[in-house]
């Protein structure tokens, strides 16, 4: 079964609305691991509009699953990647006046820098993914630079309008994960994912993890975030190609 990493940036947004205490997003990492949840993923960016460094380092003495810190290569933020040691870290691009991150890094062109950040955290001990487009030449940059997994951003998948517009980058995603595969590369998929664009994206063969964050966080507004999590789990066992019994 693939995995489920819940995305808790927006329990933050919502609090640093008001600069206030409340909603924790370390609460809601609890809340999630009971609904289901395999892992928990944050982004630590650098103008700090939502995580803080203090939920990051709670986040690691309270997660009892997996912990996913999303970041882009600025010393700053591996420094304190380096301090927290979780168990995955996703390098991602980042700039300041986007609203959430605009599609992939492109290694290609910052095999220096990307290449520094995954040889420190390896040497931390931590798991290293790059969020990608499901583009050939990005993912044999990622096995030449020795990532050990790669997130495809299915952000272009999500937002695609008509019939055709979708099946052209469900085919994108098919590819790229079965070229990742075959490269020894672990394949994770986000960005965009609902309740229902999720369902062919779990039928997809080689996919292990999806990181899903702004629709749960939605769905937990109205029904509670254990809840939430514990409906996506159970959408995506109904379409997994061997749903468990």
């Amino acid at each position: 079964m693939i995995r489920l990493g819940v995305n808790i940036d927006h329990v933050a947004t919502v609090r640093q609305a008001r600069r206030a205490k409340e909603p924790d997003p370390v609460a809601a990492a609890v809340l999630a691991t009971l609904g289901g949840a395999d892992g928990i993923t944050v982004h630590l960016r650098e103008d700090r509009r939502h995580i803080q460094d203090r939920d990051v380092f709670l986040l690691r003495e309270t997660v009892t699953t997996r912990l996913n810190l999303e970041m882009a290569a600025y010393e700053e933020i591996l420094t304190i990647a380096l301090k927290v040691k979780p168990d995955e870290a996703t390098l991602v691009p980042e700039k300041r006046q986007e609203l959430t991150t605009e599609g992939g890094l492109d290694v290609v062109g910052n095999v220096a820098s990307v290449g520094d950040a995954i040889e420190r955290l390896k040497g931390a001990g931590v798991h290293v993914s790059l969020f990608i487009d499901p583009d050939p030449f990005q993912v044999e940059a990622s096995r030449k630079l020795k990532a050990d997994a790669v997130e495809f951003q299915t952000a272009s998948y999500s937002e695609a309008k008509t019939e055709a517009e979708v099946a052209r980058e469900l085919e994108k995603l098919r590819s790229a994960t079965a070229q990742a595969v075959a490269l020894n590369l672990h394949v994770h998929m986000g960005h965009g994912l609902n309740y229902w664009n999720v369902q062919p994206i779990v039928r997809i063969p080689g996919v292990v993890e999806l990181n899903i964050g702004h629709s749960i966080v939605s769905r937990a507004v109205f029904v509670g975030m254990e809840r939430a999590v514990r409906e996506m789990k159970q959408v995506m066992q109904e379409h997994y190609p061997n749903p468990r019994k």
